[in-house]
């Protein structure tokens, strides 16, 4: 069978970078040996792919050339670029072979056990014969790396790579990237060793250098690609051999740049320093500085700028765990140049929320939700109709083919489910495009209190890493001191849960109803819980038609976290009439993107449904015409306003 390309995109790459894709298996226990890691985070890896992404992310147009197999994690990594916005035409799914895996620890900051399963491999099977040379040629750069040097078939695919792009005018950048292991060179379970002498080795890298117009490494690979045991004298080797810009990479001490003769040390080059951090793991952090350079050498950048962005980036995913996933967006690049270092603890928390906003995937201009995530309502329900509760999960599945048959797929949708009555609808919406939220407070709990019981953070550290944690919570800024406390203490609890899993959360805060409340509370209560660094990616809040109150709720967000991805409106169980009302004021407010309705949408069909009076089909087409006249509703007003909307009030925090 014959290996299936994707079709090329028409607009050419900044950058196209051809070698290794894998999925890297972190142990999540550091601190100990490989053997003692019990469990492990699945990131996407190998040098030239976490290359392209970190590229990717700092805007430059990015392409990849590689294979992955035609397995589970070789859609994982085509799905990741894909949310990443790197370019797949280069990309090939392989029949014959899986995709490489690697597998490592962090003991500490310079020790991680590394294991690379990489025999026989999709991404060593590359074949320029599946590669579009126009799409190819059309790159301004094409960035190479080592490993792929140590195998003849790819060896030859890069060689072909360059020559295309060099022909076509394009730029030649040369990862030297060497790991020992893979050129046979050290025992398979020393991964993590970084240099071994070899003439073979050098010869072999040395084809490439004539090429090159830039060349990254480590003083250990810049040793084995000018073969020579001391830095200058292997540069001086390489100068000979080509004119192109040479970076040294000096690890913590930031990196050295030539783009002339050598001189008689390292440190008589463009020193360009690096950042005072605290580092957790260094893996990655050569691969992220070549993103930041190549932003600044494509971007026409002087190469003390280039070097300073370079060290930068590396600076910033040495603090993380995990390659791919720590590369740093541009205005996080930027932030963090801007910090004074070493950074303080706000500065850090602050650069984190950059981070986890900018890369979250997936935006949303609108968001139509449809809350079937109620439990103690439907048990009430089935026991005053005197129904067999055994039957919920069949409506609640039911809710969800109603939103498959007015969404279509649309990613504009999404449902509300929760994991007792609606666990298989749940297990049948992960195979959709559909948004997917998820409770986890007990009911009516106040104060708040999790279904899962104290320890919050091990119950969703078991889900779906796309399932959006939704917690209610009845809550109002004047509640009693104790009280207050208690609750505030959960919800601190939970988002710091949330940041550690990589769950996004939706914050829903309802008001006491025998409570007084003004325009003011609730915009408050928002602001009481942003003080404490609480900071949902989702608001729910009710469906007011009063023009203040949204304009409080719209001006504390703007204040406190502007990349707060916006406001559902709920439901309340009120009729449809009021909820346009409340629509037509909250549509006027860019923070509102949609709403997540529940019982005003399926209480009348699962009362008939639930005792018989209804069949299956009735209660979906049903359910959809109610969605659908909302979400029309919506889409109306909200196309209205959205050329008019309300400037946010800017407030102090």
């Amino acid at each position: 069978m014959d290996a299936q390309a994707p079709k090329s995109l028409e607009s050419g790459p900044d950058v196209i970078t051809l070698g290794r894709s894998s999925v890297d298996l972190y142990g999540q226990q550091i601190g100990g040996r490989l053997e003692d890691m019990s469990s492990f985070a699945k990131y996407v890896g190998g040098s030239p792919t976490n290359t392209a992404i970190g590229a990717a992310r700092l805007g430059l147009k990015a392409g990849l050339i590689t294979r992955v197999g035609a397995d589970h994690m070789g859609r994982f990594i085509l799905e990741a670029l894909g949310r990443e916005g790197v370019d797949t035409a280069g990309v090939v799914t392989d029949p014959e072979r899986l995709t490489a895996l690697v597998i490592l620890g962090i003991v500490d900051k310079e020790t991680f056990p590394l294991i690379f399963y990489r025999e026989n491999c999709a991404d060593m099977a590359i074949d320029m014969a599946d590669v579009d040379t126009q799409w190819l040629a059309s790159a301004r750069a094409l960035v190479i790396d080592g490993t792929h040097l140590s195998q003849a078939n790819v060896y030859s695919a890069s060689l072909e790579a360059v020559r295309t792009v060099k022909a076509a005018g394009g730029r030649i950048v040369f990862d030297i990237d060497y790991r020992p292991v893979l050129w046979g060179l050290a025992a398979r379970d020393m991964g993590e060793q970084r240099y071994v002498a070899n003439a073979e080795v050098t010869r072999r890298l040395s084809v490439v250098t004539p090429l090159c117009d830039l060349i990254i490494g480590t003083e250990e690979e810049i040793r084995i690609l000018g073969g020579a045991d001391d830095v200058v004298a292997a540069l001086r080797n390489i100068r000979t051999a080509t004119d192109a810009v040479l970076v040294c990479k000096l690890g913590a001490e930031g990196c050295a740049v030539f783009d002339g003769a050598i001189p008689a040390k390292v440190t008589d080059g463009l020193v360009v320093p690096g950042f005072a951090i605290e580092v957790m793991n260094v893996l990655g952090a050569g691969d992220a500085f070549s993103a930041g350079f190549l932003r600044g050498w494509l971007g026409g950048e002087d190469l003390y700028t280039c070097g300073r962005w370079g060290n930068a980036c590396g600076a910033i995913v040495v603090t993380r765990h995990g390659c791919a996933p720590a590369m740093p967006t541009f205005d996080e690049l930027q932030t963090f140049i801007g910090m004074h270092h070493p950074m303080s603890a706000a500065d850090i928390e602050r650069l984190d929320h950059i981070h986890w906003a900018r890369t979250r995937h997936r935006d949303y201009p609108s968001l139509m939700v449809l809350a079937m995530d109620h439990r103690f309502q439907f048990e009430e329900l089935a026991a005053d109709l005197g129904a067999d509760m055994a039957r919920v999960p069949e409506f609640k599945r039911l809710a969800l083919r109603a939103v498959d048959a007015l969404a279509e797929g649309n990613a504009a949708f999404g449902v509300l489910l929760d994991g007792r009555y609606g666990a298989e609808a749940l297990s049948e919406a992960a195979h959709t495009t559909y948004w997917i939220g998820r409770p986890v407070e007990v009911p009516k709990s106040r104060p708040l209190v999790f279904e899962a019981g104290a320890d919050v953070g091990l119950d969703i550290n078991t889900w779906p890493a796309n399932h959006v944690v939704k917690c209610l919570v009845l809550y109002h800024p004047d509640d009693g001191e104790a009280l207050r406390a208690e609750q505030e203490r959960q919800l601190v609890t939970l988002f710091d849960a949330c940041r550690r899993s990589g769950h996004e959360l939706l914050l829903e805060l309802i008001l006491p109803a025998d409570m007084p409340s003004d325009a003011q509370t609730r915009s408050r209560a928002m602001q009481r819980l942003y003080g404490l660094g609480i900071r949902p990616d989702w608001w729910k809040l009710e469906p007011v038609a009063d023009e203040a109150v949204w304009r409080n709720i719209d001006a504390v967000i703007a204040a406190n976290d502007p990349l707060c991805r916006g406001v559902v409106v709920l439901g309340l169980s009120a009729p449809e009439d009021e909820l346009m009302r409340a629509f037509a004021v909250a549509a006027q407010f860019s923070c509102v993107k949609g709403f997540a309705i529940g019982r005003t949408i399926f209480h009348d069909v699962a009362s008939q449904w639930l005792k018989g009076g209804m069949d299956d089909a009735t209660a979906v087409d049903l359910m959809s015409a109610s969605l659908s006249r909302l979400v029309d509703a919506w889409k109306e007003m909200h196309a209205t306003v959205r050329t008019q909307a309300p400037q946010p009030v800017k407030v102090k925090a």
